[in-house]
């Protein structure tokens, strides 16, 4: 049992890896749909590549979304309106019409008068009907209606019917039979007061009837035969044949596979998941070994292609058509500022090749992702200054809608065509590009991570250590800035990555803030504490310088990247001054091993690069008249030791970048010394 605990406390690392894998696997696998894919690759308006191709089986041709939307469209704008007649109403008013008649003195002459002609006014109102005015604005743009009395609906025209606007001239047309003017007021003021409107539009039924007729679209357009011939080779996907090819897609992708087939269908997305994320481990331990040791590192890999995946199949669930909504782009953007291109790219790729199962239209998904990725790749850069992100994504969000207009004009044959609603979601998915920024302070919180940005903040002169260092050690801070100069043009140079670097130099000598004294460039007197210490006691101050500078950037929350500066910086170095002063008190029982640094020599280009800029700069100081050929011969003996002394082996730097170097930092040295030709007198 022991054994087994100590072999599982051995490869933790490794079983921790197995686990991420699988779970990831698991999880993406969940995430997909569980239906099949169908095996021809076909586009609209390209001709059909494969063989003649007959129907499997018989299945319905499926209208398309695009159809049935226009015939609901259709349907709800040339819907008729249901109006009600209220027969009710109108023996109500003739009842009180007579009783007004009836109730008032009038001589029996001309009650009989009134009671005829108001009643024979009444029906006329009513032959057809009398609308209310909330009703009556629903008339202005329509010409007939459909009029409901009972169980009976009869069309008419809408100009037939009574307006409230209406009445009184109506009425007053229709009494021009009575003589007597005083009468005729009389009775029409008695018929406004009695007339009441008995039409009104039924929106209930309306809606119903329209309902019932959006119900019953048919989602198929005819029907395909077992055996039935679909495409020929070579004939272009258009029309009928497009519509049938649509519809065995989706019978075979949602009803034959998913139901039949369903396990082999998730086998098979197992295998091809597995594949692609395997892919990954592969390439990190074969070319990023420190990133696979990193299980926090491989974590966030893994995190950022499930969360892409995630967010890719939600929208396609939801609706497919804004899956261009999502921001992509963010997985390279946010794997280049943590680790580098080459990795951000890799990924990108499989990523999206996995999300080629699961949307629609997926070589022109494939195809406009990749591209996309290519162009974060190449222009994101330097994610601190916001506007180098600003025209990146500028620059993007232009590839896909140039891709889009490139695509539509290959399957419709003109430019005519154009969705102007995907341009918005291109614009949209770069607007959420810019999200990208806050997970990676996200994801530096979580894994302890550092990016672009957050050595920009760190390389600020006013943070607390470099101020303390700027205060209680003036010398060392002015070497630690000049030394940042160097090394940031140095890594410029050779396509390094010149803000970790500059950031390293400014925190690569704090550890002499523990006794600035006893380092010459803060010793602004003539006493040198060193004269009253043994040269093993001093060089074992100066090495120390390493280890407190560890110490104090831990306990001030330096990131790891910047710690490592600290660490190798030196090396495993000679402090040559104070061996060479034991050397001659003890020509024969020096010990060398005191008067080495602890290392490790640095294993990064960066960290090599800071190595050779803090040791040119400080030994340049050293020279008593410096001329152009001091300065040549100095960097070269420097940077010539060093590789003796094999402190770049672990380096992935080059003879081609040290040449570069050395280039540079003679050139920047001359300018620091201001050189001049000397003119004869």
């Amino acid at each position: 049992m022991k054994n087994v605990l100590n072999r599982l406390l051995q490869n933790h690392s490794l079983i921790y890896k197995i686990f991420l894998y699988i779970a990831t696997v698991v999880l993406i696998v969940f995430l997909f749909p569980k239906g099949g894919k169908f095996k021809y690759d076909y586009f609209k308006g390209k001709p059909w590549q494969y063989e003649n191709y007959y129907a499997p089986f018989s299945f319905a041709i499926q209208k398309s979304k695009d159809e049935i939307s226009i015939e609901r469209q259709n349907i709800t704008k040339n819907a008729k309106l249901y109006f009600s007649y209220d027969q009710a109403i109108v023996d109500e008013v003739k009842r009180n019409f007579i009783d007004d008649i009836e109730n008032t003195q009038y001589s029996d002459n001309t009650n009989d008068i009134f009671n005829i002609k108001g009643i024979e006014i009444i029906d006329l109102v009513y032959e057809v009907g009398f609308v209310d005015g909330q009703s009556e604005q629903l008339l202005v743009d329509v010409d007939f209606i459909n009029l409901r009395n009972g169980v009976e609906v009869q069309e008419i025209n809408s100009s037939k019917l009574i307006k409230s606007s209406q009445l009184l001239s109506f009425i007053n047309e229709n009494l021009i039979s009575i003589q007597s003017s005083e009468a005729r007021v009389l009775l029409l003021n008695i018929l406004s007061k009695a007339i009441k409107s008995n039409v009104s539009f039924d929106k209930i039924f309306t809606d119903k009837v329209k309902e019932t007729a959006l119900n019953q679209i048919s989602d198929v357009n005819g029907q395909v035969s077992e055996n039935e011939l679909i495409i020929l080779k070579g004939d272009l996907v258009k029309g009928e044949e497009l519509a049938k090819l649509n519809s065995i897609k989706s019978e075979l992708e949602s009803k034959v596979w998913s139901e039949s087939n369903y396990n082999w269908v998730v086998f098979g997305y197992s295998i091809l998941v597995a594949l692609a994320l395997l892919m990954i481990l592969l390439f990190l331990r074969k070319y990023r070994t420190d990133i696979y040791d990193n299980n926090s590192k491989t974590t966030l890999i893994f995190i950022n292609v499930l969360l892409m995946v995630f967010l890719i199949t939600m929208i396609v669930k939801y609706d497919a058509k804004y899956v261009y909504a999502v921001p992509l782009c963010a997985l390279p953007i946010i794997l280049k500022a943590f680790f580098d291109a080459r990795l951000g790219l890799f990924v990108h790729v499989l990523t999206v090749l996995l999300l080629g199962f699961v949307v629609p239209n997926s070589f022109e998904f494939i195809f406009l992702q990749i591209i996309a990725g290519m162009v974060t790749i190449l222009t994101v850069s330097e994610l601190y200054k916001r506007v180098n992100l600003f025209i990146s994504i500028s620059q993007i969000t232009f590839i896909y809608m140039i891709a889009y207009v490139a695509f539509t004009i290959i399957q419709v044959g003109n430019i005519y065509e154009l969705n102007w609603f995907y341009f918005g979601l291109f614009a949209f998915s770069g607007v959420l590009a810019f999200l990208s920024t806050l997970l990676i302070f996200v994801y530096e919180r979580l894994f302890g991570l550092v990016s672009d940005v957050s050595l920009l903040e760190l390389s600020n002169t006013n943070s607390v250590l470099l101020r303390k260092l700027a205060e209680e050690a003036p010398g060392t801070f002015q070497h630690s800035m000049q030394v940042a100069n160097l090394a940031e043009a140095v890594a410029n140079e050779i396509n390094a990555n010149a803000m970790l670097v500059r950031t390293g130099a400014l925190y690569h000598d704090i550890g002499k803030l523990n006794n600035p004294m006893y380092f010459t460039e803060n010793q602004i007197t003539s006493v040198n504490p060193h004269n009253d210490l043994t040269n093993v006691d001093s060089a074992s101050i100066i090495i120390h310088h390493v280890i407190d500078g560890i110490e104090l950037a831990k306990k001030h929350g330096l990131p790891d990247r910047i710690i490592d500066f600290i660490r190798t910086h030196h090396g495993t170095s000679l402090v040559y001054y104070f061996y060479s002063q034991e050397k001659k008190m003890h020509p024969d029982s020096v010990d060398i091993d005191k008067f080495i640094y602890p290392g490790p020599i640095p294993f990064s280009k960066e960290t090599a690069i800071l190595m050779m800029c803090d040791s040119v700069e400080a030994a340049s100081k050293s020279i008593k008249e410096p001329t152009a050929q001091a300065i040549d011969d100095l960097i070269e003996k420097i940077v010539s030791g060093q590789m003796a002394n094999n402190q770049f082996i672990n380096a992935d730097i080059t003879f081609r970048d040290i040449e570069l170097v050395k280039k540079v930092l003679k050139k920047k040295l001359k300018n620091i010394y201001h050189l001049r030709i000397e003119y004869p007198e």
